[in-house]
């Protein structure tokens, strides 16, 4: 079983196939955190000896040994102003003007499946799965919270989060409910984490644990072009392969908050949940209040085995069920081949001309609604263009489709401009503060999701829109983010609960829409990645990686986002060259390998290409239908060249190790004739590997002699030389399997 209670040593111990989490209800009755790691069985509070700490008080029980404190004691859920100055998991106000809580084990309980979130997206559970539940109080306010943990045997992951319960007889203000609180006693840590901006999101940063707090967040009501919300605690000498690694990632797209703590003895806490610096809400006397859920993995396998686990867990629990069963789509979007400038006829005849290549769905992007002829008007009236669409929505599909391709529309529901026939009839359904001018971002403003007229307005609106066309994709965009946090359906005292209840919102909204059209491919979109993360996952079960489609950028903003997500999230297009956003050339092929790691498609106009050209984007989509079901389901390796080479590798290997991709760009050339050489990962070192193709772009092609057979262990261990490539960005793909 997952879970067991020892009533002798009081501990409470959760196990998976390979890792153990242990607590322990303290002298006083505290939930203390005892150990997380490798699989073990044994009681781990020896490691926590008694010691009189200067300036860490003692609890009154236990005043006259001046060896307990909870400033020193590892805790599960961290509270402020009882003696523990650390990291605080939470922090309230009463009515009463009570602040702080010394929470205390009232009761727990333990029971098969997965605990559910009504009103939150969260893993879905399975048939090893078990659920422990921990009630912790504080006598004082009345204030009970319980601690869920949600234990996957077989996945070696555990699931977090924390209901906040008013039990007292006064109102009182949250202002910080975090999901989860781990300290590690002892040693070094690294934290890594992934910073960015607009066109360059997920950049890896990995800096030493700091003797200060350090933390990791966002205050924009998304999860942000800026900081993502996972983070990973290695150890120094992790490497891809080996070495100690935490992984903590909070199912949640807004607002977020991780921080990292090393205090005055060593010990490492780590604090994650909503952002705080711009939240509260109100509990009623016996309201509740749940915060996000939070997976939390460990690996003794490097930070490539923590990123495989987060893969096939996010896979397999989190994305809408079935989401990866089915192959994707080939599409071709109208955005960089036409921005604002189109009509009827013109993507007609981009889609014929998609079509011609082997695209099978062609996505109209903005500009379709109302008087839509730039990013200054129109958000919100989502009706079509009639002068750019005469006869609507119907004859430009209905002709699309007469061409045997599926069509798919570009929206961006949660937004709206101020020139627009639903602001001018709604005002009021816009975030803005009373006697301020608005912030706007691309000329438009947010609506306040947390209504639930406007979240029925626009249930209606694009229920209306996906009964009466034959739309078999979705592109859901949010240009801007959250600055002017106040709704005018909340009073005064709720206003910190805004942000909040808009993400709340639109989660609602979207289990709405996806639930009752379950065949539509809903790909998520922030102003490109500026709200990638695990809470977008149960709906979107692509979610485009970035604005940015230079490939060379997009190999460090890929890279950078296969540590925590699956590649099959990522939407990744081949668009025209140069590139619309950074001016630089590359190869068509260059672009189509880097294209080939996630969900594939084109931004570009057909029309534009050369005859060479065009033939080679068949062979792309012939190649990329291939290799589909291993991109999708597929084990992914990050490579690093053994030589200081300025070269990006990964691979992809299937579940049974008989086949495997692996895939190479160079990012600059190097002086001088140093052949690429690269040892393969994941495969059976006892199984004969075979080439069945390899194709180069971008540098003269050239014979390989290479053996006709490999053992795996030759690859993996022996590994593999490319003659050099010369030239601008080239690249190569290598697809072997194994013999039958």
């Amino acid at each position: 079983m997952g879970i067991r209670f020892d009533p002798t040593s009081k501990t409470l111990t959760l196990t998976t196939r390979s890792s153990a989490y242990q607590m322990q209800i303290g002298p006083l009755g505290h939930l203390l955190h005892l150990y997380y790691g490798p699989l073990a069985s044994d009681c781990f509070s020896y490691l926590y000896l008694p010691r009189d700490v200067g300036f860490s008080p003692n609890p009154a029980a236990l005043r006259e040994g001046r060896g307990w404190s909870l400033d020193t004691q590892p805790q599960e859920y961290s509270a402020a102003l009882c003696g523990d100055y650390r990291l605080s998991s939470l922090e309230f106000t009463t009515e009463a003007g009570l602040r702080g809580a010394d929470l205390r084990c009232l009761r727990h309980t333990i029971s098969p499946g997965k605990y559910a979130l009504p009103g939150l997206p969260c893993a879905r559970g399975g048939a090893d799965t078990w659920t422990l539940s921990v009630t912790l109080g504080d006598a004082a306010t009345g204030v009970e919270v319980e601690l869920l943990y949600g234990v996957y045997e077989a996945e070696d992951f555990i699931t977090r989060c924390a209901r906040i319960r008013n039990g007292g007889g006064v109102p009182m203000q949250l202002q910080k409910a975090a999901s989860l609180c781990l300290d590690l006693p002892f040693g070094d840590w690294e934290l890594l984490h992934f910073f960015g901006s607009h066109t360059m999101e997920r950049q890896p940063e990995r800096v030493p644990v700091a003797w200060a707090v350090q933390t990791v967040a966002s205050r924009r009501g998304f999860s942000s072009h800026q900081q993502n919300p996972f983070v990973v605690l290695c150890a120094p000498d992790a490497t891809e392969q080996i070495g100690d690694c935490y992984g903590v990632m909070p199912i949640w797209s807004g607002s977020h908050e991780t921080s990292v703590e090393r205090s005055q003895t060593g010990s490492v806490r780590l604090v994650s949940g909503i952002g705080s610096a711009d939240f509260s809400w109100q509990l009623l006397p016996g309201e509740t209040f749940q915060t996000p859920e939070t997976l939390l993995c460990y690996s003794a396998e490097g930070l490539t085995g923590l990123s495989q686990s987060f893969h096939r867990f996010l896979r397999a629990h989190v994305a809408r069920q079935g989401a990866y069963d089915r192959p994707r789509p080939v599409l071709l979007n109208s955005w960089e081949a036409s921005y604002f400038d189109f009509d009827h006829d013109s993507i007609l005849r981009l889609a014929r001309d998609a079509r011609d290549l082997g695209v099978e769905l062609l996505v109209l992007d903005d500009g379709w609604f109302g008087d839509r002829d730039d990013d200054r008007r129109a958000l919100g009236d989502w009706f079509a263009n009639p002068r750019k669409l005469p006869g609507g929505l119907g004859p430009l599909i209905r002709d699309i489709r007469a061409l045997g391709l599926d069509f798919g529309l570009w929206v961006e529901p949660e937004m709206l401009s101020e020139d627009s026939a639903l602001y001018r009839a709604h005002p009021d359904w816009a975030l803005t503060v009373p006697g301020r001018e608005p912030t706007v971002g691309r000329d438009q403003l947010v609506l306040d999701l947390g209504r639930e007229e406007v979240r029925d307005w626009l249930y209606e609106t694009f229920f209306a829109l996906l009964r009466e066309h034959p739309i078999s994709y979705i592109k859901w965009d949010a240009n801007r983010q959250l600055s002017d946090l106040y709704s005018r359906a909340l009073p005064p005292e709720r206003q910190g609960e805004t942000g909040h209840r808009y993400l709340l919102g639109l989660y609602a909204l979207l289990e709405r829409l996806c639930t009752e059209f379950p065949d539509v491919l809903f790909e998520g979109c922030a102003g490109g990645g500026g709200r990638f993360d695990a809470g977008m996952l149960p709906y979107f079960p692509q979610i485009w990686c970035s604005d940015n489609t230079d490939p060379v950028s997009r190999l460090a903003i890929q890279r950078g986002t296969s540590f925590g997500y699956p590649p099959v999230a990522m939407a990744c297009h081949v668009s025209a060259s140069p590139n619309h956003q950074t001016g630089r050339s590359s190869p068509l092929g260059t672009r189509g390998v880097v294209a080939m790691t996630g969900a594939f498609g084109y931004e570009l106009d057909p029309a534009a290409l050369s005859e060479a050209e065009r033939e080679e984007v068949k062979r792309q989509i012939t190649r990329y239908r291939e290799l589909e079901p291993l991109l999708r389901c597929g084990d992914y390796y990050r490579l690093d060249p053994t030589a200081a080479l300025p070269l990006a590798a990964w691979q992809f290997v299937s579940p049974d190790r008989r086949e495997t991709l692996l895939s190479l760009v160079l990012t600059g050339a190097p002086p001088g004739p140093i052949p690429l050489y690269l040892r393969l990962r994941g495969l059976d070192p006892a199984a004969s590997y075979r080439l069945i193709w390899m194709a180069r772009y971008g540098c003269p092609d050239s014979a390989v002699d290479f053996p006709e057979r490999w053992s795996g262990a030759a690859l993996l261990h022996g590994g593999l030389v490319l003659p050099p490539m010369p030239g601008d960005y080239p690249s190569a793909q290598l697809l072997f399997r194994t013999d039958p």
